[in-house]
């Protein structure tokens, strides 16, 4: 199954709720557990206040949001017009007041990047997003505090079913050229 969405916010703090508003019912609907729709919904905020907060809106004074669902994986972007720096994960020190927005993204997803196209810069993440589905297509009441397994348990690494669902490589402690943990 393939689900996506694409909303162009004004270049505003008040597009986070709205953001983050859209992806949680829209997960909801199509059954993605709760504990994951909680997840997207975190790495969403983070990835617009970041955007927000350090870069210039897109041409049209807008930040583009998307998410792109995939099987049992989700992609989230955040488009923007660019900042002077790179997105990258700060140290997040207990005296500091912000710096832990990527690091957030990093523990809660499989894996993040960044993108450039045509004077955009794109953060992306992808998480894994299984869901249950009854007899018709609604979700049990008992899926919705199902426990997920961890990904690539006792059988090793799981296989990424479309690998070419993210545009970059993975950030963080190991990088690699992978868009997942090795």
């Amino acid at each position: 199954m393939r689900a996506s969405s694409v909303v162009l916010l004004p270049h505003a703090p008040s597009s986070v709720a709205v953001a983050r508003k859209r992806l949680s019912s829209e997960l909801v609907a199509s059954g993605v557990f709760e504990s994951v729709v909680d997840d997207a919904s975190v790495i969403i905020s983070e990835l617009l206040s970041n955007a927000l907060r350090h870069a210039r809106p897109l041409p049209s004074g807008q930040i583009r949001v998307s998410w792109t669902r995939r099987d049992d994986l989700l992609e989230v972007e955040v488009s923007d017009g660019g900042a002077m720096t790179e997105p990258r994960r700060g140290p997040g020190t207990l005296s500091s007041l912000g710096g832990r927005g990527l690091g957030i993204v990093e523990a809660l997803s499989e894996g993040w990047g960044v993108r450039h196209d045509n004077g955009s810069t794109t953060v992306w993440a992808v998480l894994r997003a299984p869901h249950l589905a009854g007899a018709n297509g609604s979700m049990p009441p008992s899926a919705a505090h199902a426990v997920l397994p961890e990904a690539g348990g006792p059988t090793g690494p799981a296989e990424v079913p479309d690998a070419d669902l993210c545009g970059g490589t993975r950030r963080g402690a190991a990088s690699s050229t992978r868009a997942y943990p090795a």
